[in-house]
């Protein structure tokens, strides 16, 4: 057991129907019916191949995109494919989620056998609009249609889904109502790399926040640096827009109407609480960069000037990198510009080559930041990529997520009894 929590070493599941719950959520090219990544697939495979070959009986649930904007929202076919390779060996794929003809195949699994059930999400109660508009308690997801059906089928339930942990959902939550529950490796690793980082990091802590979702960057900034977690705060991305706004920089009417028409004035004023309480702590951009076709950079004292910045110029770049060298530990939260343009990947680029050559220990999380990773191939010399985004940030915040809680009640309710 560990943080309150069953792991795998705490039963014996050999011969044992083990529903285990995954995010495998990657980007689809559904015109070829294939996978654009599969880092959250390789995330969990450890964890699949380890309970098949205890010789579990596995059921695999997960999602696969958002009902809220069905970009990504499709059948789980080509994930079985690809686990499958990962794995070494075979994973039956069935287009059902817990009707008859899952129950079926769920009955039928030999030891060691493993099949992957379609997309939960294709069932209404799996969706989250159905979980932000209904916001049923820990009881009531135990009660909905999917946990009833396939709980009867099942010994243990195991989640391997951290990077859903926010989630307050049936098949993330309701099976260890009703079930004796553990978290699986990838889920255990996450939750151990996150909570060394909040209880007791290699100082100096350097945060690099950037990216789009400015709001993820405001939800733990106040913890880690009102406890003293974080010792420097790089900005980047809209992060770094909005400190530049706040400190009385004038950026230019493009990239400030660009805030405000996406609704996220309030981190303007968000951002000047932050410097007037921990101005010593957060660096921002000393210069940016726009592309008119090609890459132009602008000192912050020539502002402002009538275009949308995309980028962190090349003078911040080498202080962030100079910060980067001299940390113990760094995370990260999204790239530091646009990096998927050329004429505006070089700030990403150039910190996350600090980030490869630095002997700290690195830490990058969300989904930008692992295919920012992915396209610059230096994953294998990052010390850890968590395959979490909300819940990695929701964790740091000091947030204790519904799975974590789900899995701590299940410890105390069920034990390690199978």
């Amino acid at each position: 057991m560990k943080f309150g929590i069953n792991t795998i070493d705490d039963f014996d599941i050999t011969g044992k129907t083990v529903l285990l719950r995954v995010d495998i959520n990657q980007p689809i090219d559904k015109e070829t019916d294939t996978l654009k990544d599969i880092t959250r697939i390789k995330g969990c495979a450890p964890t699949v191949k380890e309970l098949s070959d205890k010789g579990a009986k596995l059921a695999v649930l997960a999602h696969q995109g958002s009902d809220i904007e069905y970009k990504n929202y499709y059948t789980l076919k080509p994930h079985a494919k690809v686990l499958s390779e990962l794995i070494g060996k075979p994973v039956g794929f069935v287009p059902d989620v817990c009707g008859p003809y899952a129950q079926e195949k769920i009955k039928k699994l030999k030891d060691g056998d493993v099949i992957l059930l379609d997309n939960v999400r294709f069932m209404a109660e799996e969706m989250t609009l159905f979980e932000m508009k209904l916001k049923l308690s820990p009881e009531q997801l135990a009660q909905t249609q999917v946990v009833k059906k396939l709980t009867p089928l099942a010994d243990i339930f195991i989640v391997d889904a951290f990077a859903a942990a926010h989630r307050a959902q049936p098949t993330l939550m309701g099976f260890a109502q009703v079930l004796p529950s553990a978290m699986g490796r990838l889920f255990e690793r996450e939750y151990s790399v996150l909570s060394e980082i909040l209880e007791q990091p290699q100082k100096p802590l350097v945060f690099v926040l950037g990216g789009a979702k400015i709001q993820d960057a405001f939800l733990m900034m106040d913890k880690v640096m009102g406890e003293g977690i974080a010792d420097e705060v790089l900005t980047g991305g809209l992060v770094g827009h909005a400190m530049l706004i706040a400190s009385g920089v004038d950026i230019g009417k493009p990239s400030t109407d660009y805030i405000y028409k996406n609704n996220l004035g309030e981190y303007i004023d968000k951002s000047k609480q932050m410097l007037q309480r921990f101005g010593n702590k957060i660096m921002f951009p000393a210069d940016v960069a726009y592309s008119d076709g090609t890459r132009k950079t602008v000192d912050v004292t020539d502002l402002p000037q009538h275009h949308v910045f995309l980028d962190i110029g090349e003078k911040t770049a080498h202080i962030y990198k100079e910060e980067i060298m001299k940390a113990k530990t760094v995370f990260v939260n999204g790239p530091v510009g646009v990096f998927e343009k050329t004429d505006t990947e070089y700030g990403t680029r150039a910190v996350w080559q600090a980030l490869a050559d630095t002997s700290a220990y690195t830490v990058l999380g969300g989904g930008d930041s692992v295919a920012a990773t992915n396209k610059y191939g230096l994953a294998d010399k990052m010390r850890y990529v968590c395959t979490g985004g909300g819940a990695m940030v929701r964790f740091l915040s000091g947030e204790e997520l519904p799975v974590v809680t789900a899995l701590k009640s299940a410890a105390q309710k069920f034990g390690n009894e199978v």
